[in-house]
């Protein structure tokens, strides 16, 4: 028996969760998977996993072996890659992943730059609208937009977001605009369901600087932010947005944004990744290349439309 494999597939199954997804990210038969798994328990004489048809939890002596197992292979890790040259030399490929439409709008510009920066770098860049798991998906950085919960990340502060409210003027001038929250309760409204809950808009009093939340009753729902701001501009309704998203129809005329001071607390926006080890020079030279041109965009962004 392999052990460091048996170790390394071990790590892979609690990661993912199951065999069958261990499974598949290794390329590696179930039956396979189940052989090492056995093979490792009857090598330690001590049962590591328990696996039922719904879940798979580890025994006491797998949480101390599986912490022991993956300082080694953390260990091993970082010995190829500083031979490799990866804290040495900034080369390899980084997989990073952001939200599509501000990657396409902000990160992208970055990514570019950088690559003509460093020629032996390259960038896998994932851009969806929902946050990937670091370690089962194999990211090396995520640009996370919202508050973080998992607190074994290292998050670097890259700005804030500004959650807006708008609507075209045309519809402004047929409803008239809303001087509060509870006005919109009388207003045609589009619902973005997107990773921004809509079963309530919340606002923050400018007064008391107390939460208020409006009940949503959609005329329309959609699936995309971008969807949402075509559906304004064709006048169906008040639709929230992160500011990023309606910024061009905004600075262009065509949205206008409404009720500005009861706007809710923006949403910080950081740079996560993995805190194991040393950081790999790739790494370093994405962060530190990116974070002060992300600020500036970012601070750009805000110029184009401030607060009344």
């Amino acid at each position: 028996m392999d052990r460091f494999e048996a170790m390394s597939v071990l790590l892979e199954v609690v990661d993912s969760g199951s065999f069958s997804a261990a499974g598949r990210r290794l390329r590696m038969p179930v039956t396979t998977i189940a052989r090492k798994i056995s093979d490792l328990e009857t090598a330690l004489g001590a049962k590591l996993l328990i696996r039922t048809t719904r879940k798979l939890s580890l025994t006491d002596a797998g949480t101390i072996y599986l912490a022991a197992a993956r300082r080694i292979v953390d260990q091993v890790d970082e010995a190829e890659r500083e031979v490799a040259g990866e804290f040495t030399v900034p080369k390899g490929e980084l997989v990073i992943t952001a939200p599509v439409q501000f990657g396409q709008l902000h990160v992208l510009p970055v990514v570019a730059d950088f690559l003509a920066a460093f020629p032996e770098i390259s960038i896998r860049l994932l851009l969806q609208d929902r946050n990937v798991h670091l370690v089962e998906d194999h990211v090396d950085m995520a640009v996370r937009i919202g508050s973080l919960a998992d607190s074994s990340m290292i998050a670097t502060s890259v700005g804030s977001m500004r959650m807006v409210f708008c609507a075209s003027p045309q519809l402004l001038a047929q409803k008239g605009t809303p001087k509060s929250p509870e006005d919109l309760q009388k207003m045609p409204l589009i619902a973005f369901e997107g990773p921004i809950p809509s079963a309530g808009w919340r606002f923050v009093d400018p007064q008391t600087k107390l939460p208020m939340v409006v009940p949503v009753a959609a005329r329309l729902s959609v699936t995309t932010a971008e969807a949402a701001v075509r559906a304004a501009l064709m006048h169906v309704g008040v639709t929230r947005l992160l500011h990023y998203q309606a910024a061009d129809a905004v600075k262009a005329g065509t949205l206008q944004l409404i009720l500005e001071t009861f706007e809710p607390e923006p949403l910080p926006i950081s740079l996560v990744h993995v805190g194991r080890g040393q950081m790999p020079l790739k790494l370093r030279s994405f962060m530190d290349f990116a974070l002060p041109r992300l600020r500036q965009s970012l601070l750009d962004l805000s110029k184009n439309t401030t607060k009344m």
